[in-house]
């Protein structure tokens, strides 16, 4: 017998042997029963079945209304419509945090409770939501525990003097502004809750804040990572942040106490705990990460021991009366500089964090916001102070410090759209500022109101400051009137090698003129910034390795983009490229002879559509590109020595300047296929083809109506025009499924 039926068969008598033993222990114990439940009244069985269904369906809906189904059913809610909002932002070109608040603000009482109040009512009763905002409360720490890792104090140390005057002013200055406000709104809106002070100050904190992870993926967006101006900007929003949670801690004291007597000691207490933190305790973790700083090595108990200087950090700022999230703030900044260990802890805390409590603090934030408080004239006219003042005081209060430093206008302004970026950290403030009932419930509303505003304008405002500046901008320039600039893109690592190696055969005219820039892009803005430097590192090693064995010098190039399209698009127009080389997109691997070979078996194969090769962004580089596009079908390249040249259209001649460089490098062999007689029937293109076969004369030369098969299975490298291969793509779809490594050529006159 055969073991694995052996098995079975032993499995189905011990299945039936236990079956019997338990059955006889089931009857066995009935007998312990009362003989008033052992004795049970005849039913019908169509009775029993509806009793069973009405006892099913009243487990059920007790079942719904417990607490953890409740808090299960919330979750998914909110889960759900956040990704929804946030990915419809996300393609109208803001940062998924807008969407995300909007989100919480529809599933709140100023629409959800509007035109559903019953559905409100059950999916976030009052009573519900404590454990809402605990879940939110701790996903918030745990958030600001990462922000705390990304800002990098190295940097803000080496670039404290360019941004020490930018940063401060561009947040006391608003902050000014904000108490200015207070002062003229406290006696409406906020005398019967709080006093002046405290007031003064929660409004001077809101407006002069920066939300600088959204700052730094619309930076990476924008593709001004590397440049003066990202880096500058960035530098700005960490020193800025800093103060501004510094001043916050103290914002936060003052409002407990009442007074600035009161909270001298809550003061003098958080300056010995920042003195502790970054003397006594980063010291010592630095020595940790220089030891643990990778995967192999960073065990359970390390990461155990990070986390409990989060939670201890944040307890101890709690019931000091600064709050949690700054002391999860600082434990985040005195983690181990090593950007290795840092990224460890970022990938343990930063899915969770972003894509599970986040959502709950948005929608917690939106539950709190009652746009229908905000319902007369006046009112509104307050709302709307708010917001010019909170873009007034930041962008100028940036703008003009950063133009006194030495910076264009264009710059300055830039720098200040960009610090006007509120998102996630205004509403961490306001929420508190609200939970502290220093914040009505109507002014809480008009700064969330606010911060969608300021946050959402940031891309339209640097689209119009560059529009104003459009006319003194200068084209690009070519670096070199003799220099042919290439722009390879690739998207896998190892597509980027395979690229370098048709750039090379392809377009080499000896290695002084060749310029070849390497284009890397990271799809999706929510790219943590600490991690780009990993990204970049991992993409762009196969290709430099490759570059310095053909000992071709290349300038390599790392974007995070939405739309890569769109943005590759942008770089070759901006820059004034020559050439874009562009993978297919497909994957191609098998080789021609291999589906001959499983033709003939009588095996047949949908390998793909050669129409699909040309498809979405191709047909972007193709349209909108000022420069030639190449477009390179894989099929195991790996040199281009037997080579077939494809003509169909009286402008294809031109293929056979790529065809020479192939000869003169690779020694290549050159098979021309001429399909139909447009090109004889021209002369300038026949003369082209006769001089091209007197200079190589060991060029074959075919002429045919349609493609030959025998000839292209025996080839190892094809060149074809964009028009040709539109015309031909279509009814030469079998001849084609056997076709070599294609590059496919639009050639821009």
């Amino acid at each position: 017998m055969k073991k694995g039926v052996k098995n079975i068969f032993f499995y189905v008598i011990m299945l039936v042997v236990c079956s019997i033993l338990m059955y006889g222990i089931i009857k066995k114990g009935s007998c312990f029963e009362m003989m008033s439940h052992s004795v049970l009244p005849e039913r019908a069985s169509s009775h029993f079945l509806s009793e069973g269904f009405f006892i099913f369906s009243d487990s059920l809906r007790e079942n719904i209304q417990t607490p953890i189904a409740m808090l299960l059913l919330q979750v998914i809610t909110i889960l759900f419509t956040a990704r929804i909002f946030g990915y419809l932002f996300v393609k109208m070109r803001q940062p998924s945090v807008v969407g995300e608040i909007v989100a919480g603000i529809i599933l709140g009482p100023s629409v959800l409770a509007q035109l559903f109040p019953g559905v409100s009512a059950f999916l976030f009763a009052p009573e519900s939501l404590d454990n809402i905002n605990i879940l939110s409360q701790i996903g918030l720490i745990f958030f600001m525990f990462v922000i705390g890792m990304e800002l990098d104090i190295a940097e803000v140390k080496k670039k404290f003097n360019e941004t020490i005057l930018i940063s401060q002013m561009g947040t006391f200055f608003p902050f000014l502004c904000g108490v200015v406000v207070a002062y003229f709104t406290y006696s409406r809106y906020a005398a019967d809750a709080t006093s002046f002070v405290p007031y003064a100050l929660f409004i001077g904190i809101s407006m002069s804040i920066t939300a600088f992870p959204v700052l730094a993926r619309i930076i990476q967006e924008k593709g001004l990572t590397k440049s003066h101006l990202g880096t500058l900007s960035l530098a700005s929003a960490a020193n800025g942040d800093v103060t501004a949670w510094c001043l916050l801690a103290v914002v936060i004291a003052i409002a407990q106490t009442g007074t600035f007597v009161g909270a001298v000691y809550t003061i003098l207490f958080a300056i010995l705990f920042l003195l502790f933190m970054f003397f006594v305790l980063r010291p010592f973790l630095n020595i940790i990460g220089n030891i643990y700083h990778n995967k192999e090595v960073v065990n359970k108990t390390i990461v155990a021991f990070m986390f409990l200087i989060l939670i201890a950090s944040a307890y101890t700022t709690e019931i000091a009366g600064i709050h949690a999230l700054f002391g999860a703030f600082m434990a985040g900044v005195i983690m181990p500089s090593h950007i290795q260990f840092r990224k460890i802890l970022t990938e343990k805390v930063e899915d969770v964090a972003l894509t599970i409590f986040l959502p709950l603090f948005f929608v917690s934030t939106g539950l709190k916001t009652q746009i229908g408080l905000i319902s007369t004239p006046s009112e509104w006219l307050v709302c709307f102070v708010f917001i010019l003042v909170a873009v007034f005081g930041k962008v100028i209060g940036t703008a003009i410090p950063a133009r006194f430093t030495g910076e264009s206008w264009k710059n300055s302004w830039y720098m200040g759209a960009l610090m006007n970026t509120r998102g996630l950290m205004e509403l961490i403030i306001l929420t508190i500022g609200y939970e502290m009932k220093i914040l009505s419930p109507s002014i809480f509303s008009m700064l969330v109101l606010m911060t969608l505003v300021t946050t959402f304008m940031t891309g339209p405002l640097l689209a119009f400051i560059k529009l104003c500046y459009k006319k003194k901008d200068t084209l690009p320039v070519r670096q070199s009137l003799h220099n042919f600039r290439l722009l390879l893109s690739f998207g896998r690592a190892s597509n980027g090698k395979t690229l370098l190696n048709v750039a090379c055969q392809v377009f080499a005219r000896g290695k002084k003129n060749l310029d070849i820039t390497a284009l890397h892009l990271t799809i999706g803005t929510e790219v943590n910034p600490i991690h780009t430097e990993n990204f970049e590192n991992i993409s762009f090693a196969p290709i430099l390795e490759e570059a310095q064995q053909l000992n071709i010098p290349i300038k390599t190039r790392y974007d995070v983009a939405y739309d890569a399209g769109q943005q590759i698009v942008s770089v070759v127009n901006q820059e004034a490229f020559d050439f874009l080389l562009v993978g297919a997109g497909i994957s191609l691997s098998v080789l021609p002879q291999d589906i001959e070979a499983s033709k003939r078996n009588g095996i047949y194969h949908k390998w793909f559509y050669p129409g699909d090769l040309l498809k979405d962004k191709t047909h972007q580089f193709i349209n909108q590109t000022h420069s030639s596009v190449g477009i390179f079908a894989n099929r195991n390249f790996e040199k281009a020595t037997k080579v077939i040249v494809v003509l169909k259209n009286i402008k294809d001649v031109f293929l056979f300047e790529y065809a020479s460089n192939l000869i003169a490098i690779n020694h290549a062999q050159i098979y021309v296929s001429e399909l139909g007689d447009a090109i004889g029937k021209n002369k300038l293109s026949e003369r082209s083809v006769r001089e091209f076969l007197n200079t190589y004369p060991q060029t074959i030369f075919v002429r045919s109506f349609n493609l030959p098969i025998e000839l292209l299975i025996k080839q190892n490298f094809m060149l074809i025009s964009y028009e040709t291969w539109i015309d031909i793509s279509d009814h030469e779809k079998e001849t084609l499924q056997c076709m070599p490594s294609t590059l496919i050529v639009k050639k821009r006159t």
